[in-house]
């Protein structure tokens, strides 16, 4: 199944990536935060840790990519997005937790308007069960129209999800 019942292991999992993330980055001025769907409690989702490093200054961007690098992932630019620098495993550089959990890693400025997206839906979520359970099932109906494909998933969740998520972040904006 594309979508899963939510795990603590989940939560587990985020916290495994994030030591490997500060001991590559240590010294620099950063956060670590866990967003998307595994960072709510409760939450079904596809088994996939969201991760944001949170960076103040732009200069800090160009170090944490070399330090990155440093430890096995390529910068894969921001894939249209702007102000989420997103970065991937390179295959080359061997590390067991971070080529053994399945995540997604991003690189955002504390301004970035995306990063303010992720953290804001994440929260309304965590404290609002009829919203998560709303998201949860706009979820499961699109892995089953998508039969199970990742792919067809991701771009039917683009279409008929974006509305709901544009709605819970603005929601949560006025509060």
């Amino acid at each position: 199944m594309l979508i899963q019942k939510y795990t603590p292991e989940w939560r587990t999992h985020f916290l495994s990536i994030k030591k490997e993330l500060e001991n590559a980055l240590f010294g620099l001025d950063l956060c670590i935060e866990h967003v998307g769907s595994t960072s709510i409690p409760g939450l079904a989702s596809k088994p996939i840790i969201d991760i944001d490093i949170i960076y103040k200054e732009d200069s800090e961007f160009e170090k944490i990519k070399s330090k990155l690098f440093s430890i096995g992932y390529f910068h894969n630019g921001n894939q249209g997005i702007l102000h989420r620098e997103v970065f991937k495993r390179n295959g080359v550089v061997k590390n067991k937790i971070l080529d053994t959990i399945s995540h997604h890693l991003y690189a955002c400025p504390i301004h970035s308007e995306e990063l303010d997206r992720h953290v804001s839906f994440r929260n309304h979520l965590r404290k609002n069960e009829g919203a998560r359970l709303k998201y949860q099932n706009i979820k499961y109906e699109l892995a089953e129209k998508a039969n199970q494909n990742k792919k067809i998933y991701a771009t039917l969740k683009e279409v008929y999800a974006t509305e709901f998520i544009n709605s819970i972040i603005d929601l949560e904006k006025r509060e």
